[in-house]
């Protein structure tokens, strides 16, 4: 059996599992979702939102791109964050990154990558907020690492500045969080972002409403 075949007998067990435990699972499913969180992260293959949160279908709603970027004029994620915001009122917005993201050691690199240029730019712009910071870590690796933890806190930053998610704040508990998956050890780290410190001084040029 190759690896293609597989997928479809792993399907079958994992409905068989699922029956097993609820008769009515897939019935129940079928009937909607009501996801209190969002999940934006990275496209890595190994990193995979719902296997390492421990949830279960229905749970999560979610978008991945490379270096789980939020960005005003990508569609895509607009309008994943305005049908989670807006009509799937989830009370959580996750912005998680991971410690060795290949878009983000390549946008360390001073290399042309041809159509990925304008998406790494937006990690570059990054590291230009935060180049003193980061200049000053020696360690190339823990620099990278610092990177991936500063273009999550950014991409929280742009989340808040959404008019949809400035609507919930006002009218309805909603939460931005930024994580960390760390590969080697397993582990989600939230990384407690002060966002009221950060955008004390910005604020008042993104409010929207």
């Amino acid at each position: 059996m190759d690896k293609f075949e597989k997928i479809f007998y792993n399907n079958e067990a994992w409905i068989a599992e699922k029956l097993q435990t609820n008769p009515q699972y897939f019935e129940q499913l079928a009937q909607g979702q009501e996801p209190e969180f969002l999940y934006i992260g990275c496209s890595d293959s190994r990193v995979t939102a719902e296997d390492l949160m421990g949830a279960q279908p229905g749970e999560v709603f979610i978008h991945r791109n490379i270096a789980n970027m939020v960005i005003s004029i990508d569609l895509n994620a607009m309008s994943v964050i305005n049908y989670a915001v807006r009509h799937l009122k989830v009370k959580h917005i996750i912005v998680c990154g991971h410690y060795g993201c290949g878009g983000v050691k390549a946008a360390m690199q001073p290399a042309d990558l041809g159509i990925l240029n304008p998406w790494l730019r937006n990690i570059r712009d990054v590291y230009r907020t935060y180049k003193d910071e980061l200049n000053a870590i020696t360690n190339k690796h823990d620099r990278y690492d610092r990177l991936v933890e500063l273009n999550v806190q950014e991409q929280c930053i742009n989340v808040i500045k959404l008019a949809a998610v400035q609507e919930a704040y006002r009218d309805r508990e909603i939460t931005v969080h930024g994580w960390v998956f760390d590969i080697k050890t397993g582990k989600l780290i939230d990384l407690k972002i002060d966002f009221p410190k950060i955008l004390a001084g910005i604020m008042e040029i993104y409010r929207i409403s």
